[in-house]
């Protein structure tokens, strides 16, 4: 079994020692309206672990077009190797109708499948 962690709206910089302390398997981050920035803190500290940075912002009823979620995660690539990578909503999805839902997650699928697709080249 692996054990996932999440945490909102965080600056990890002073912090992220005893996160990795914590020892989870993977810890999934809100990002997305950080444009990634939030990642910052592990450009110095290699995290040990598997980390699934937010593709797309859950407290919008927008739905994020594929390439939007892909420039995301190139950015978080640049920082973090992509075995490591997960690709993920900022947060649960509880605030949103389905209507949103099932096209982002559609969308957030197909640009995990692409990465995927390029990664085994």
């Amino acid at each position: 079994s692996q054990i996932h962690t999440h945490m909102c709206y965080s600056e990890f910089n002073d912090i992220i020692e005893f996160i990795a302390a914590m020892d989870a398997d993977v810890i999934t981050i809100e990002t997305s309206r950080s444009n990634m920035e939030l990642l910052d803190a592990f450009v110095d500290f290699k995290y040990p672990n598997e980390i699934g940075p937010g593709v797309y912002d859950i407290h919008s009823p927008r739905v994020p077009p594929t390439d939007e979620m892909s420039n995301l995660m190139s950015k978080a690539e640049a920082v973090i190797p992509r075995k490591n990578l997960w690709v993920n909503p900022d947060c649960g999805l509880k605030t949103r109708q389905w209507s949103e839902v099932k096209p982002s997650l559609i969308n957030m699928v197909e640009t995990a499948t692409k990465l995927r697709a390029t990664a085994s080249k």
